[in-house]
């Protein structure tokens, strides 16, 4: 039953992510890089604790997944290296480390870390889908709000 909740929780923390923070995507070819980063005290403390992310408003979340696309069905998740990255407005740079999640046939990719109240953070994100030689590249920027 437990672990049922936590399923549930995590689908709707899927969904729902993309509300609550500006939803991102990236195409590539044959590939879709969808991501977005929310502030980790909208998380649920038991999906908190499933995911070993400490809920706080002055910590966010990098959440990645890569799907590829398909002509007469609904994308499909695949598994990619993705490695992540931070830059704000000084030029300061922070590596991301994320961490694989599979949970039936979504597979997605989270990092947390810490923000300050009006932090304006670039994200850099390199995808390299399995089976592609090649890392592709998605950005995004985003500004938190803690207070």
């Amino acid at each position: 039953m437990k672990n049922a909740i936590i399923m549930l929780s995590a689908a709707l923390l899927l969904l729902v992510a993309p509300l609550v923070s500006a939803e991102n995507s990236t195409e590539i070819e044959g590939y879709v890089i969808h991501h977005n980063a929310i502030t980790t005290d909208i998380l649920t403390p038991e999906i908190a604790r499933h995911y070993g992310i400490i809920r706080s408003r002055n910590r966010a979340m990098l959440n990645v997944s890569v799907m590829r696309k398909k002509q007469d069905a609904l994308d499909e998740a695949v598994p990619a290296e993705v490695k992540a990255y931070t830059t704000n407005l000084y030029g300061q740079q922070r590596k991301l480390v994320l961490h694989k999640v599979e949970e039936g046939n979504a597979i997605y990719y989270i990092g947390d870390f810490l923000i300050r109240n009006g932090d304006r953070l670039n994200f850099h994100i390199d995808v390299k889908p399995e089976g592609e030689r090649n890392y592709s590249p998605a950005t995004f920027s985003q500004e938190f709000y803690t207070e």
